[in-house]
């Protein structure tokens, strides 16, 4: 590793670049539209549902480019693959500013999700996993929290950016700052070092299951489209359901800011829960937490409430995709973890593109957000049922090895 500052050390380099990284860019891919989608409705006179698929496309590209891009970062390396990606996503979002039609959009945003968010999301998670023999689950918090913070603050500042100078301007502002920003964050990744003896055997100490790792991918794959329908409905529809209550779309975007600012916390908090208790039990009690609060937002009409039970929900919520990328970095061995990261994150990818299409659609259908938080809280408990599966197995992988 060509850097002066020791390894030990420079791994918490690796965490900050990462967290920072996946704040610019996953906040712009995976919910960046929310703060478009009224805007967007009141200029071009499309239906919410239509323009809730140009984050679908995106999503869908992100979730098929994972196939490709974490393998390639396991051969390659995570700094070119990472670099390519940022430099596409960026381009992007630049092009986005001269769009005019909706199938513009979606083209573009599928290309964006597919050479560019997928070639930054699992190379990115693999490698801050891979760069901690041990004690992982606090590591992966922190680069995970930052995608919530960036989750929060896209859509808070692009609802102030096309109020101050249209959607094309905000497009456009995002592309400059998405290339000047991560590109030189990108240079700072590196390969992790190999691991002595004393660390493999602390590695293999720390891993918690001998269930197989193809049982583990389709297993997690099954269980996260579940997890991520829930989880994008409010993600993508808290915004317009804010609006709807007679709301400003700045105030509406501060809310959804707010929630996910306490998400960072959540996000460390169960990251050192998955330490102690274990990666998947700390995933259950995360996507619980989740599932029994998201229909709760339908009920709200005041926007100090919205506050408070979004500062609620945040917290728990965001510790979902935290036992997520633990438990995948705790069952998996490091020779397919990009793989694993890119198999099950596609499936999760499928989840947020449903979860963002669905609110749209079903909000045209009835003209209002019931049906679809409904539909989000159906899942979460479905997807509960599928992980409980899998904790059985590791527990009696555990017991038979004993």
């Amino acid at each position: 590793m060509t850097t002066s500052i020791p390894q030990a050390r420079y791994r918490w380099v690796i965490v900050i670049a990462s967290a920072l990284i996946l704040a610019i860019s996953m906040g712009a891919i995976v919910n960046g539209m929310s703060a478009f989608i009224v805007p967007m409705q009141m200029q071009f006179g499309w239906p919410r549902g239509q323009i809730a698929l140009i984050n679908f496309a995106g999503i869908m590209g992100l979730a098929f480019g994972g196939l490709f891009m974490g393998p390639l970062a396991d051969r390659k390396g995570t700094r070119p693959v990472v670099m390519f990606g940022v430099t596409v996503l960026g381009l992007c979002y630049l092009a986005a500013a001269f769009m005019t039609a909706l199938w513009q959009f979606y083209l573009l945003f599928f290309i964006a999700g597919f050479f560019g968010a997928a070639a930054i999301f699992p190379p990115v998670m693999a490698a801050v996993g891979n760069w901690f023999f041990v004690g992982a689950g606090m590591a992966i918090g922190i680069a995970s929290a930052g995608q919530a913070m960036g989750q929060g603050g896209v859509p808070f500042v692009s609802s102030f950016l096309i109020k101050a100078i249209g959607i094309s301007g905000a497009f456009w502002v995002t592309g400059v700052f998405m290339l000047v920003t991560l590109l030189p964050l990108s240079l700072l990744l590196r390969q992790p070092p190999s691991a002595d003896d004393a660390q493999r055997k602390a590695s293999a100490a720390e891993e918690e299951t001998l269930v197989p790792t193809n049982t583990v991918i389709i297993t997690m794959s099954a269980a996260i489209i579940l997890c991520c329908t829930c989880m994008s409905t409010p993600l993508m529809h808290l915004v317009p359901l804010i609006q709807d209550c007679g709301f400003a779309a700045e105030q509406a975007g501060s809310v959804i800011f707010v929630m996910l600012l306490v998400a960072i916390a959540g996000r460390l908090a169960f990251g050192k829960l998955a330490d102690v208790i274990g990666a998947v039990p700390a995933y259950m009690t995360a996507t619980a937490w989740m599932t029994a609060l998201v229909f709760g937002f339908i009920y709200i009409d005041n926007l100090s409430l919205f506050y408070v039970y979004g500062i609620i929900y945040g917290f728990g919520y965001a510790g979902v995709m935290t036992g997520v990328l633990v438990s995948l970095r705790m069952l998996t061995p490091p020779s397919r973890r990009a793989q694993a990261l890119g198999i099950v994150t596609m499936f999760g990818w499928f989840g947020h593109a449903i979860g963002g299409y669905q609110g749209g659609a079903l909000y045209d259908l009835t003209g209002n957000y019931t049906a679809a938080f409904a539909v989000a809280a159906i899942a979460g408990v479905l997807n509960l049922i599928i992980v409980s599966t899998l904790l059985r197995k590791t527990r009696r992988a555990r017991m038979l090895a004993a």
